[in-house]
């Protein structure tokens, strides 16, 4: 798959038109039309935009990989489902607790680091 395939893939999921996202990256629909046929590429602050429009890792968007999540997103989930309570790699599987208990247990982890670390 070319770039110019994956932003077409990337604009008919989110179910809008070339004039549309011509509109959102402030460039003409000629040019959203050239960027999908490949005839032209974004500049840096274009591709930018779009991966953020997108909730797509640039990564993605330029076709180096098929992971869609940005590395926050990838991060936040790997909290929700682990927490780290110690520098010795200790893990406390948080994947089937709800948010809350998990809001709980990083307060709790935050205020034994900080009650430790005074010592």
């Amino acid at each position: 798959m070319e770039f110019g395939e994956r932003l077409k893939a990337l604009r008919e999921e989110k179910k809008i038109t070339r004039l549309s996202l011509s509109n959102i990256l402030n460039v003409s629909y000629s040019t959203v039309s050239k960027y999908e046929t490949n005839i032209r590429f974004p500049d840096k602050e274009t591709l930018i935009t779009m991966a953020n429009y997108f909730n797509v890792s640039l990564d993605y968007l330029l076709c180096r990989s098929d992971i869609k999540e940005t590395a926050e997103e990838v991060l936040k989930k790997s909290k929700e489902q682990f927490l780290v309570l110690s520098p010795k790699d200790s893990y406390i599987a948080c994947g089937d607790l709800p948010p809350e208990a998990v809001q709980e247990i990083e307060k709790f982890k935050e205020f034994l680091q900080h009650k430790y670390n005074e010592r």
